[in-house]
């Protein structure tokens, strides 16, 4: 498989998952984790059950109801899915300290120089054995195309990706299965006739790069399943955020907050579970006209409290972002972290992106 073995571990709807496990009464129904549909909520996880009727993460929890009308409401229990993806964290020690965790259900391991697919055929089963979940795990030479293999076939999937095996596979894939590639980019793509990887490795790449600068550049190295980044260890990594893209555009100010509210609340208790503060706050907003701003605040003292910076991330929601015009997703980041081994005054100050 080539000099680096890398799993991509993706949790199969996670928070439904957990509540289906925790109460069987549950199991085989329709859940939906997140806000009543009679408060103006939104769905967190959808089981796949509900999933099957179009009831989708992000979505009005209202319009939810509506596609699938014996939709089961749960609320969110955000300390046991992280005393859960705790367990998970575990699971994966016990097989490399080269971890990065993506979210609270998800995550990279750099095993090289060890058995992969073992190690991953392992993990899949401890998960399942240990804690009743499902997980779909993909394995291959780089992130792009670990992540690409436990994608291909979720649920409860298994897959694996050779070095020479990625051209063909990834040929017939339409060009927004690209790390990067959102809907902005995949229009300018198809204006040009492309799209699929294999229209795009096919194009001039004196025009593409021309047309996307290093962007490009960086489209036409993943469409030839290179990627060199590393695995970023979860000690350091420079910036945590949890952001989503929702089903319909937003302009609901009460739907925003709320939801930046919940993701606030998420950010703090991963900073807690790693024993994390952060100083700076971020918010990252995508307008209906796929124009992207990000507005920051870096605070006097470092905080771990999901609250501090909800209140943070609504002022700049109230106050810095356009009321005219609808929103497709919001995010929070936060950055500029010190770690437990760090002291306050030898704190580097960490720029950290979406």
């Amino acid at each position: 498989m080539g000099e680096r073995q890398i799993i991509h571990v993706d949790m199969d709807a996670f928070y439904a998952s957990v509540e289906q496990n925790d109460h069987p009464e549950l199991r085989n129904k329709p859940v939906a984790v997140g806000g009543n549909p009679d408060r103006r909520g939104v769905v967190c996880t959808a089981s796949y059950e509900a999933r099957k009727f179009g009831v989708r993460s992000a979505m009005a929890s209202k319009k939810a109801q509506l596609l699938c009308p014996h939709l089961i409401f749960v609320p969110v229990r955000m300390e046991r899915y992280i005393e859960v993806s705790r367990k998970i964290l575990g699971i994966f020690e016990d097989y490399t300290d080269c971890i990065e965790p993506l979210s609270i259900d998800e995550a990279f391991l750099d095993v090289t120089g060890k058995n992969g697919i073992r190690i991953g055929k392992e993990i899949k089963d401890r998960i399942r054995t240990e804690l009743a979940l499902t997980a779909s795990v993909g394995i291959s030479v780089n992130k792009y195309l670990a992540k690409l293999a436990s994608d291909y076939q979720k649920p409860n999937g298994f897959m694996i990706i050779t070095e020479e095996e990625a051209g063909k596979f990834l040929l017939p894939l339409p060009v927004r299965k690209l790390w990067g590639v959102g809907p902005k980019t995949e229009n300018e793509l198809n204006k040009l006739g492309i799209y699929y990887i294999k229209d795009l490795l096919n194009y001039d790449q004196n025009v593409l790069i021309d047309r996307f600068g290093k962007k490009g550049i960086e489209l036409l190295s993943l469409a030839q399943g290179k990627d060199d980044r590393p695995v970023e260890n979860k000690h350091r990594r420079k910036s945590i955020g949890e952001e989503m893209t929702f089903e319909t555009d937003i302009d609901d100010m009460n739907i925003l907050l709320k939801y930046a509210e919940d993701c606030s609340l998420i950010l703090g208790d991963r900073l807690k579970e790693n024993g994390f503060k952060a100083k700076t706050i971020t918010l990252k907003v995508k307008y209906e006209d796929f124009v992207c701003v990000t507005r920051s605040i870096t605070l006097s003292n470092f905080t771990d409290m999901g609250q501090e910076i909800y209140q943070h991330a609504s002022n700049i929601i109230q106050n810095k972002i356009s009321k005219t015009k609808k929103i497709r997703l919001l995010g929070i980041q936060v950055s500029n972290i010190r770690y437990p081994d760090e002291p306050q005054q030898l704190l580097m100050d960490f720029e950290g992106l979406f």
